[in-house]
């Protein structure tokens, strides 16, 4: 992987759909007016302090009831511990944030996706519950300790493990963004849906920890000469199974999962184990995984000939495309917020690469004609969301707002007249274009596609 940061020396990244001189023109107007938005930023968040501090001002203490007039809670006992069942929940306050299906979409006879409430988390860390889920034919709760993993092919000695031989293996713990390969799918054509969660919510990050693969397969004595490619085939009832090539296995960043977020996983989310193939399209992220074959040749499954493939310009399909490329969306303000007032507002969103970690982020409010750095908020860790945020002072009147992502291998995240140019509008995945919010002058904000 590339990684040279300066702009004169910046590659052009595989898949890329700017050329190496247009790459080093993006770091150069940035750089141009880097000081001009050091002075904005000082300013505009000065401009923030002032108005909270005005609104404060304007609502003394002795006029406010919540001031004056001690609340229940302050003058009651509360409750224990160990309630709803021992298992913590989020406050009642909080009940509209939650998963959300879309009709219509990749819908049988149960709900089989459903999308991340983006635009109300915070950080890079996605809430176990409120995790995204894809499913093939449902998820199962499936008791760990009757599940099994089987090792078989180009190996010297095919091996079955229970969870309880995976477990006591040296494990570690990562943090990974996971992404469908068909989110932002709506956005290829002229549908612009509501909001955030449905436009970007089939992604989630977690920290997942695990046994890396490539220790399983060397227990088994696997050819690695011969088998560059393995087949991952889940337990549930769509058999639902996905090549991975072996140099990914060979980073060490494959892995068999078991633990997500500090607990075991999820059952929507695979227990008692998964893969995680870290910057990889989720279908090959295997839940419910019993078998890893080695073998010398891309298997062919079913879910990489007939689906997830790319649908060229020229009718013909692209398979084995299953990177997720350099992708940013701005979450506050997005599509159904309202903005109360003019003035001082924080834009902040996310950015993730499957090609390694983000480099810089971008914010443009006048539709894409200039554009600005925004801050990336720590840890920028490697295939993992990064939280940018970016000081913006509203004066009341439309405008448009994007976010453009750059990774460490110099890839510059597309417009939409640039991705189509090259793939068309029939596709279904990989839609990683620059997404465009139109706040109004009423300060509703919508979804927009810009040409």
């Amino acid at each position: 992987m590339t990684s040279q940061t300066q702009p004169g020396r910046l590659l052009k990244a595989p898949e890329n759909f700017i050329d190496p001189d247009g790459v080093r023109r993006v770091f150069a107007e940035a750089k141009e007016g880097r000081r001009d938005f050091i002075r904005g930023a000082f300013a505009a968040a000065a401009a923030g302090v002032a108005a909270t501090a005005a609104r404060a001002a304007d609502a003394p203490a002795d006029g406010d009831p919540n001031i004056l007039n001690l609340p229940e809670y302050s003058r009651a006992l509360g409750q224990g511990v160990a309630q709803n069942n021992g298992y913590g929940v989020p406050s009642k306050y909080e009940a509209n944030v939650r998963r959300r299906i879309s009709p219509g979409l990749t819908q049988t006879t149960q709900a089989s996706v459903a999308f991340a409430p983006l635009q109300s988390l915070f950080g890079i860390v996605t809430p176990s519950g409120l995790h995204f889920e894809r499913h093939h034919q449902g998820w199962w709760d499936m008791d760990p300790t009757k599940h099994r993993l089987m090792i078989n092919g180009l190996v010297k000695t095919p091996m079955v493990f229970t969870m309880d031989d995976i477990m006591r293996l040296p494990s570690v713990s990562r943090f990974h963004f996971v992404e469908c390969g068909a989110n932002s799918a709506m956005e290829w054509g002229n549908v612009a849906v509501p909001t955030v969660q449905y436009t970007h919510g089939m992604l989630s990050c977690s920290e997942f920890t695990g046994v890396p693969l490539i220790k399983v397969l060397e227990m088994a004595g696997a050819d690695t000469k011969k088998g560059r490619f393995l087949l991952a085939e889940g337990a549930d009832g769509s058999g639902q199974s996905r090549t991975i090539p072996m140099e990914l296995v060979e980073s060490g960043e494959v892995l068999l999962a078991y633990g997500q977020n500090g607990e075991m996983l999820r059952p929507e989310q695979g227990y008692p184990l998964r893969l995680v193939v870290p910057g990889v399209q989720g279908v090959s992220w295997i839940k419910y995984l019993r078998r890893i074959k080695v073998g010398d040749m891309p298997f062919g499954a079913k879910d990489e000939t007939v689906g997830y493939a790319d649908l060229m310009p020229d009718g013909q399909h692209r398979q084995y495309t299953s990177i997720q490329e350099c992708k940013s969306v701005v979450t506050t303000p997005s599509g159904g917020q309202v903005l109360l007032e003019k003035g001082f507002h924080p834009i902040t969103g996310l950015a993730w690469s499957g090609r390694g970690k983000i480099q810089r982020v971008d914010v443009s409010v006048d539709g894409g004609r200039s554009w600005r750095p925004a801050r990336l908020q720590g840890p920028v860790m490697s295939k993992c969301l990064t939280r940018f945020n970016f000081d913006w002072v509203w004066d009341g009147k439309p405008t448009i707002i994007q976010s453009r992502a750059i990774d460490e291998t110099g890839y510059v995240q597309p417009t939409k007249p640039q991705l189509a140019a090259v793939r068309g509008t029939r596709g279904i995945y990989h839609n990683n274009a620059i997404q465009s919010w139109l706040v109004q002058e009423n300060g509703e904000v919508k979804n927009v596609h810009v040409s």
